[in-house]
């Protein structure tokens, strides 16, 4: 199970435990926690919080590498439709709100 949940290298679980650990593992990805995670990660990598020109992306690609928001774009908001449950899907769904929710307030106070 562990071994077959790797979302960046494409692999699709063949066991139920496999497809739910690895939706545990995208859902931890997501929601409060999963911003939490984003900007924790970024500030010890000292990547900035998100291009000052193009905050969300509209006019260039996503690079997490660069910038912390850009994660959010690259990977964050395409987990939901990743999910192999019933009740993954349900989950991941209500946590991408919880990060679109998070964008359009920052896209307002920025």
């Amino acid at each position: 199970a562990i071994a077959e949940h790797s979302f960046s290298q494409n692999k699709i679980p063949q066991t139920l435990e496999g497809k739910i650990l690895q939706d545990a593992d995208r859902l931890d990805a997501l929601g409060a926690i999963g911003i939490a995670r984003v900007f924790a990660t970024s500030g010890s990598l000292n990547r900035p919080f998100y291009n000052i020109d193009d905050p969300f992306c509209n006019k260039r690609n996503p690079d997490d590498d660069i910038w912390a928001v850009d994660h959010f774009f690259n990977k964050l908001l395409k987990l939901e439709f990743t999910m192999n449950t019933k009740s993954g899907k349900i989950e991941a769904k209500k946590r991408t709100k919880v990060l679109k929710v998070f964008l359009k307030q920052l896209k307002s106070e920025i």
